[in-house]
């Protein structure tokens, strides 16, 4: 009986040590298979495939049946439509259809009527698709009788043109991130792009003219580059050659705090409702929703038009910096009004249209030269130290460290755990080996003991 029970518990040990080398072997697999732990984890959103499917069906639909699209609190597609059939086209294409009055075809219109309106500085206006109006804004120094005047347009455009004043003023944010300076002022780089020769900066077009020669230090003695091209107003984009013609390592790094940056994956376009981030020297990395697309905006400077509207907060020293999500690049800071203590609305000049204005790409991540042709696109974005680097601009990117052994085999997301469960597997495997073979040579040795007394 005392012999059955051994060879029932070497056979259970066995069993469990097997069990052992499978389980740990799948966990190296998985965590060979996933992204590496070493990087924190990038600000990002998962609202790209809502954006896409709503985008997809707006174009199929037509703007006449329907009124813009965004993404819903619960990371769906809703698309704003104009009559029951086309409803149910949205529905069973697996979106969520919202009826409404207006179409997008005459909130375009009633845009297009206050563009030929006379112009007030420190006004805005956008197309609020959740609302289905377009909304006029005007800031505190916009006149009783100039907000009278544009309130009569706004009345004889149509009950959905809706009126709202504002604190704060709408200005261009001039001062930026990790800046680059000149004798026109102090902004933020953007985005590094090349035309497949030379590497550029591209940032706001108000920053400065063409000619303006940019430094890294407020002493003048690290040129970066000159501003060659842009266009303000109208559009607020500027392309910044860098001294020497290349950006240099890391050139797809922006930086978001902290020592830390993101990798810039690609470039795209918002969607009303995604969650977006902005790095700036002012107030650091902020977040926030996109709030409306196509906006106008009346500065001091010029009207500026096409714009991404968003509530996320920037102040004066968060100019041109770069604006992104989950690794996609979107836009540069333009201006807006309020600050991070009251919050407030924050333009962005769009990132595909300047650079087909431009005649550049977007450097991304994996592309090895800078100066070469744009390279395939990370399949997620991560996060890299790039250092003191300034967002748009060339850095070392340091592999992770700090880390101890201990805390890198225990970590579940990396392939320790599983090579600890692999190698305790194999001691119980080998011990029990051994613990059977002890056994069987001491009774060998009891058994010749007693046949030879």
């Amino acid at each position: 009986m005392r012999h059955a029970r051994r060879r029932i518990v070497r056979r259970a040990a066995r069993l469990a040590a097997v069990g052992g080398l499978l389980i740990g072997g799948t966990m190296v697999t998985r965590a060979v298979a996933s992204e590496p732990a070493d990087a924190p984890a990038a600000p990002h959103t998962l609202a790209r495939s809502a954006s896409g499917a709503g985008a997809g069906l707006v174009e199929r639909l037509g703007s006449e049946r329907t009124a813009g699209h965004w993404v819903g609190d619960d990371g769906r597609p809703v698309v704003a439509v104009t009559d029951e059939e086309t409803a149910g086209s949205v529905r069973r294409a697996g979106a969520t259809a919202k009826l409404v009055r207006h179409s997008m075809s005459e909130l375009r219109s009633a845009a297009s009527a206050l563009r030929a309106a006379p112009r007030v500085t420190g006004t805005a206006w956008a197309l609020d698709y959740r609302s289905n109006e377009v909304l006029v804004r005007g800031d505190s120094t916009v006149s009783g009788s100039d907000w009278s005047r544009l309130t009569g347009v706004a009345e004889g455009i149509g009950g959905f043109v809706r009126m709202e004043r504002v604190q704060g003023t709408f200005t261009t944010r001039l001062n930026g991130a990790q800046p680059i300076l000149s004798t026109a002022g102090r902004c933020s780089a953007g985005f590094n792009v090349t035309d497949g020769t030379d590497d550029f900066i591209l940032t706001a077009g108000h920053c400065g003219p063409t000619g303006s020669v940019w430094f890294g230090d407020d002493k003048g003695d690290r040129e970066v580059g000159k501003t060659v091209s842009g266009s303000f107003p109208g559009d607020d984009f500027s392309l910044v050659e860098y001294t020497g013609g290349k950006a240099g390592d890391s050139a797809d790094v922006v930086a978001v705090g902290d020592g830390k940056g993101v990798r810039i994956t690609g470039v795209g376009e918002p969607a009303v409702g995604q969650r977006v981030f902005r790095s700036g020297s002012t107030s650091g990395l902020r977040d926030g929703r996109v709030t409306a697309l196509d906006a106008t905006v009346n500065y001091p400077e010029g009207t500026v038009t096409g714009l991404i509207e968003t509530d996320v907060c920037a102040e004066p020293g968060d100019s041109g910096g770069p604006m992104f999500s989950e690794g996609v690049a979107l836009g540069v800071t333009s201006g807006g009004d309020g600050d991070c203590a009251k919050g407030g609305t924050t333009f962005f000049q769009p990132l595909p249209e300047a650079m087909e204005a431009l005649g550049v790409r977007l450097i991304v991540a994996g592309q090895e030269d800078a100066g070469q042709g744009a390279a395939a696109s990370s399949p997620a974005p991560g996060t890299a130290a790039p250092g003191a680097a300034a967002p748009g601009a060339a850095a070392s990117v340091p592999g992770a460290d700090g880390r101890t052994l201990l805390a890198r085999l225990t970590d579940r997301r990396n392939v320790g755990p599983g090579l600890l469960v692999v190698a305790g597997s194999l001691v119980a495997l080998v011990a029990t080996r051994w613990i059977r073979a002890e056994h069987d040579r001491k009774a060998y040795r009891q058994q010749y003991s007693a046949t030879w007394g």
